[in-house]
């Protein structure tokens, strides 16, 4: 449905709201709350119809009943807009970020170090075959390997589909996934040579593999790709048995495996001496973000990475610093 802005700013939320979508958001959410805000503005009750600070203050207590982390984020989608609309009138007024309900505490990623992924690859092989899954020991090896070695998104690799590898080229075509990009990921010879052994497997038992057939394949519903939650039940299964957890005690998150895959190549980009920051774009490429600034969310100062980044840094600039804090002379 074409939402239709009736308000003074709806010759700014038009224009806004295409550029956001021209750059590969769907931004359905967030016209959905600016489109809140104009019909607010509209209203013949309310008395000033501009965004000012106190149609906004009015506005913001129409989200009382919502959670204080869902109502910051609505707020930050109406200061984004004023933030645009500040380009073109200078004075008008943009909220005050400070004000905002108080955000909740990130959970801090797990990263899974090379060690871990070998603990759990041995594992794989202790998983029993299940009447949907007959191949799941095979299988759930495969997701491993997929998962550290490409950082792909969890609806990524259950929308993967046998015809998405291209054995000859050694790539995996991710489909028209978030922000409506596809990408084609160049894969290493050993993740290559896991999934032709895998695909091998499945001809062996006689399963199915035509072009559509999902990669992650279970049989449920005639044969189809599993749900995110059985995959969620698999890995947290895996994870119990190698006795890998958070120094907090729970298990890692699925999501975490996407931090561990950008934060251990940032870690092989550093021993093999290369400029990290010039490689930032192809990670973000490969990830599937819009800009690198999505991807630093990923980029976790920890163990090996800060070491490793403080040797490089001791390396180029420890003379600078010993010159700084010890000069020769004085004035």
């Amino acid at each position: 449905m074409k939402i239709t802005f009736s308000s003074p700013l709806a010759s700014l939320l038009r224009p806004y709201i295409t550029l956001k979508q021209a750059l590969g958001r769907k931004y359905a959410l967030e016209a959905s709350v600016l489109f809140s805000l104009d019909r607010f503005l509209a209203d013949p009750k309310t008395g000033d119809h501009n965004l000012t600070s106190e149609t906004f203050c009015q506005w913001c207590q129409k989200l009382e009943k919502l959670k204080p982390g869902v109502r910051r984020a609505y707020m930050r989608i109406i200061r984004n807009f004023c933030l645009y609309r500040r380009r073109l009138e200078p004075h008008c007024f943009v909220p005050d970020i400070a004000l905002f309900p108080r955000p909740h505490q990130h959970v801090s990623p797990y990263i899974f170090s090379p060690a871990e992924i070998q603990q759990l690859l041995d594992q794989c092989s202790h998983f029993k075959p299940a009447r949907y899954s007959p191949l799941r020991p095979q299988l759930f090896r495969l997701v491993v390997v997929l998962l550290f070695t490409t950082g792909v998104r969890r609806g990524e690799l259950l929308r993967l589909t046998v015809q998405d590898y291209d054995s000859h080229e050694g790539t995996l075509l991710i489909r028209a996934s978030k922000f409506h990009k596809s990408r084609l990921l160049p894969l290493p010879d050993d993740v290559r040579r896991e999934i032709d052994h895998f695909l091998e497997t499945l001809r062996r038992h006689s399963l199915p593999i035509s072009p559509e057939t999902p990669l992650v394949w279970s049989s449920f519903g005639g044969g189809r790709a599993y749900t995110p939650e059985s995959l969620r039940y698999g890995l947290e299964q895996l994870l119990k048995r190698a006795k890998i957890q958070t120094p907090s005690g729970r298990l890692p998150r699925t999501h975490d495996w996407r931090h561990s895959f950008a934060a251990n190549a940032l870690v092989r980009w550093y021993r093999q001496g290369v400029d990290v920051q010039a490689k930032l774009p192809f990670l973000a490429a490969y990830m599937g973000h819009v800009s690198p600034l999505s991807t630093y969310y990923y980029l976790h100062f920890v163990e090996p990475l800060r070491t490793l980044a403080s040797r490089r840094f001791a390396k180029h600039y420890a003379r600078l610093v010993r010159s700084s804090s010890n000069p020769k002379g004085g004035a």
